[in-house]
């Protein structure tokens, strides 16, 4: 019995009814629920599932609503269908696929689906695999290259065991699973700077980083901080010239988190994929702009000779082998089996009304968020359903992006206020995601709250600077991939 239970009049009486009437108690009449829930050790008794459930539903209910965070690209709406047809194969392991060869079918269809996405060559023999989210997707493309840059640089006599470490290429606006990867294989990571007139990565700024001991250039294909895309048509080009003098060739592993599985069916005439012959890897979130629960990611490579063999192992499928290519082992495979189910669902003509109608949505953001009048804005959902502002100094506000960050959160809003990475980390921007599930209504709702509240900010007494009311920020940290 806890301090609190012996201060409960009602404990033994409850206890009593409890064992009375058993499983006919309504929950918040049972003992189970006057107790407190466990935080560092096992209950000693066990407690009704209905009970359990509730109590657990009620904790977490006190968290921000997942529809309207805004600021996550991870999926929050499935069909029901979907959703029902995840629950009853959540116990499947994803990497047993003798045990379970019908799911390993479905995720071989699903990689085919993807490559044929992003126009891949069947004639080059394509390689791919299903991850637990683009972070490992992401991993794979870069030790992929790693391996290869080894290989390669061997042959061409560079010492790849001196103090000049390997390096990767990528923006300055890069995820943290990049990071990651680099502290983990002890890389070292090229920042491209961005400045206010180029948001993302082009050739000329990126070129200068590159060097015989450049593993790959990472291209985002929707930047975190803004959603811009980074160049990879001209980095593609500079590369090619670069690459017929270079002791080891240099390519291109396209981080498209978000924008590859929105450019197909919003841009189909845009090169970043296959189609340019740098490009030899490409990672996806199938729980972003897929349109999957987390966690489920996907990364293709465009030939045999993309992926090294070292990568690879091959484990009982059908009375034959199969390649395996993941970082992490046991998982269930709910997700990919929910992947396949929304491809064959939607089709493609499905996914491009879906991502069309997130960009109109996006679109009616921007618009409001315009004629506000005191923001300016970074990036206008002109690719993928991102948008960014700033506040304008010439608005004369003495309150923050910071302030307004607070006072949406009274609404259920989550919309987050950060710094932009280094070479513009003076701005301070608030971005907003629209997902599938953001409707117009909603988006309308979001206006009126977000008028509300800068009335509500201009006629409040500010204590403090815009600059000194704050705590110091440090750079947003959107890791949901």
């Amino acid at each position: 019995m806890t301090v609190k239970d012996v201060k409960l009049v009602s404990t033994e009486e409850l206890g009593e009814m409890d064992s009375q009437t058993s499983y006919t108690s309504p929950i918040f009449g049972s003992y189970a629920s006057d107790v407190e829930m466990p935080e560092t050790k096992l209950n000693k008794m066990p407690i009704e599932p209905r009970i359990a459930s509730e109590m657990i539903r009620e904790y977490i209910g006190t968290e921000g609503n997942a529809h309207q965070n805004l600021c996550t690209f991870v999926q929050t709406y499935m069909e029901p269908e979907a959703a029902e047809l995840m629950k009853d194969t959540l116990e499947k392991n994803a990497i047993d696929k003798d045990e379970y060869p019908m799911t390993a079918d479905l995720e071989n269809r699903c990689v085919k689906i993807i490559q044929n996405l992003w126009h891949a060559d069947q004639d080059e023999e394509p390689m791919g695999t299903s991850t637990v989210g683009s972070s490992e997707a992401c991993m794979l493309g870069g030790l992929a290259a790693l391996f290869r840059w080894k290989a390669l640089a061997k042959k061409a006599g560079i010492d790849i065991y001196s103090s000049h470490r390997p390096n990767l290429v990528i923006t300055s606006g890069y995820q943290v699973c990049w990071e990651k990867f680099c502290r983990y294989w002890d890389i070292e990571m090229r920042l491209v700077p961005m400045d206010a007139e180029h948001l993302y990565m082009t050739p000329e700024s990126c070129m200068p980083f590159v060097d015989d001991h450049t593993i790959c250039v990472v291209a985002l294909l929707g930047i975190t901080y803004t959603g811009c895309y980074d160049d990879v048509k001209g980095i593609d080009a500079a590369l090619t010239e670069y690459n017929k003098t270079a002791a080891v060739p240099v390519r291109i592993h396209v981080d498209g988190a978000s924008g590859a599985m929105v450019a197909p069916f919003i841009e189909p005439e845009l090169e970043w994929d296959f189609r340019l012959p740098n490009v030899w890897s490409i990672s996806t979130s199938g729980h972003k702009y897929g349109l999957v629960y987390p966690g489920i990611g996907w990364v293709m490579w465009r030939s045999k000779e993309a992926l090294p063999e070292d990568l690879i192992f091959w484990v009982s499928y059908l009375g034959g082998q199969e390649a395996t290519m993941a970082i992490n082992f046991s998982r269930s495979a709910s997700q990919i089996i929910g992947q396949y189910y929304v491809f064959m669902r939607n089709g493609f003509e499905g996914y491009k009304e879906i991502q069309k109608r997130t960009l109109d949505v996006a679109h009616h953001l921007v618009q409001g968020i315009k004629d506000l009048g005191i923001f300016i804005m970074y990036e206008e959902a002109t690719e993928i359903p991102i948008l960014c502002w700033s506040l304008d100094p010439a608005a004369g506000k003495k309150w923050t992006l910071y302030d307004l960050d607070d006072r949406l959160r009274m609404h259920g809003w989550q919309i987050p206020a950060y710094p932009l990475p280094a070479n513009m980390q003076d701005i301070t921007c608030q971005r907003i995601v629209t997902r599938a599930d953001l409707s117009m209504t909603m988006a309308d709702k979001f206006l009126k709250d977000m008028k509300a509240e800068i009335a509500n900010l201009d006629n409040a007494t500010v204590i403090g600077s815009a600059d000194t009311n704050i705590a110091p920020k440090k750079s947003f940290d959107h890791s949901g991939r």
